[in-house]
This record gives C-alpha cells, sequence and structure tokens, in this order.
C-alpha cells in the first residue's frame, strides 16, 4: 500500500484534536499523540515543525469547519447566532480547544484574522453601523459572545435552572434567550440594514 501523506498528516490532526481538548498546549504530549495516530512522532515535526504548529494548525481546522458548518448570516444575525450556538452545543470540544487557545496561544493565525476579517466586511455591507459610535467588531463581539454565552458560563450558572429537568431543556431555554438579546444588541448597535 502506498503511504499517503494527507491521510497521515489528517490521522495527527484528529489525534493532536483529541490531546489538546484534554490536556491544553503546554499539557499535550507528542508521544501520545503520535500513539494515538499510530504514526512516529518524529513525523509530526516534518509536518508541522512543532508542538505549537501542530496545535495551531488543529485550530485553524476547526475554525475551518466551523465556518463552512455556520456561514455568517450578516443580513440575519440572530439567525446567525443561533447557528453558531446549536453548533457549539453540538460540538462541546470546539469550546474547550477556543478557551485553551486563549491561554496558551493567544497571538492570532493568519487563517484566523482572515476568516474574522471576511466577517466584519460582510456584516458591514449587510448594516447601516453609525461608525462614528460603533464599528462591526463591536457587532461581532456582542453577536459571537452571546452564541458563545453557554458554552463559556459557570456550569454552577446552568445547574441553577430549576425551570428546565435536563440540559436538553436548558440549551433550548438559552436558545430562545438568545434569540431576544440578539435582535436587542443588533437593533440598538446597527439600525436598518443597509440598501444595497
Amino acid at each position: 500500500m502506498a503511504y499517503d501523506s494527507e491521510r497521515t498528516r489528517q490521522k495527527f490532526l484528529d489525534a493532536a484534536r483529541d490531546e489538546f481538548v484534554e490536556h491544553g498546549l503546554a499539557g499535550g504530549r507528542v508521544d501520545r499523540i503520535a500513539a494515538r495516530a499510530g504514526a512516529n512522532k518524529q513525523a509530526i515535526y516534518a509536518y508541522f515543525g512543532s508542538k505549537e504548529g501542530l496545535f495551531d494548525a488543529v485550530i485553524d481546522q476547526r475554525l475551518g469547519l466551523l465556518v463552512q458548518a455556520v456561514p455568517i448570516t450578516a443580513d440575519d444575525l440572530p439567525g446567525y447566532a443561533v447557528s453558531l450556538y446549536d453548533w457549539l452545543c453540538a460540538h462541546p470540544e470546539y469550546s474547550r480547544m477556543n478557551m485553551w487557545k486563549r491561554l496558551e496561544r493567544p497571538d492570532s493565525t493568519a487563517e484566523e484574522l482572515e476568516v474574522y476579517r471576511h466577517k466584519l466586511e460582510q456584516i458591514d455591507a449587510a448594516t447601516s453601523i453609525d461608525h462614528t459610535r460603533y464599528s462591526p467588531i463591536n457587532v461581532l463581539l456582542l453577536v459571537t459572545s452571546l452564541a458563545h454565552s453557554w458554552a463559556n458560563s459557570a456550569p454552577a450558572i446552568r445547574a441553577l435552572d430549576a425551570e428546565a429537568d435536563d440540559i436538553a431543556g436548558q440549551q433550548a431555554r438559552h436558545r430562545t434567550a438568545l434569540v431576544v438579546a440578539v435582535e436587542a444588541a443588533v437593533a440598538a448597535l446597527v439600525g436598518t440594514p443597509a440598501q444595497g
């Protein structure tokens, strides 16, 4: 069987994702990643240059998957927030990786910057933001922060939701509140949609 370089690279990315979700960058071990991938650990350095390079590649790949699964709908920011929220609830490992990223590797990659630059351009084109008061960055930060609020909140807060018996009920209630909050934030910051 011929050596499949791309398949090996993907095995490393999958194994590294699991390792980094569990242990973060500092706690992640190249030996365990190689063992999970069923490959030689020296190949990690050949593909990614370093453990940090592998971590960045995992972050970029996960962000790419998120962008494909939840493209920005700048003309429907509440809908975008709900789609993002639903995806984050279905993929809790993404939020955990994101937390490790903020703690251990806060500098942005070129890919991350490009993804967010595109979102900002979309928001600016689809809305009537008063640039003397706000920027598309303010809108994107609020919408994404609200969508991430469930994943980033203290579990104790969610545990106090006596109105819902299970996590699915809690998430459904939060989803409803999310729509109302994003609609209010967008209305306050954006105004009417831009005319194209």
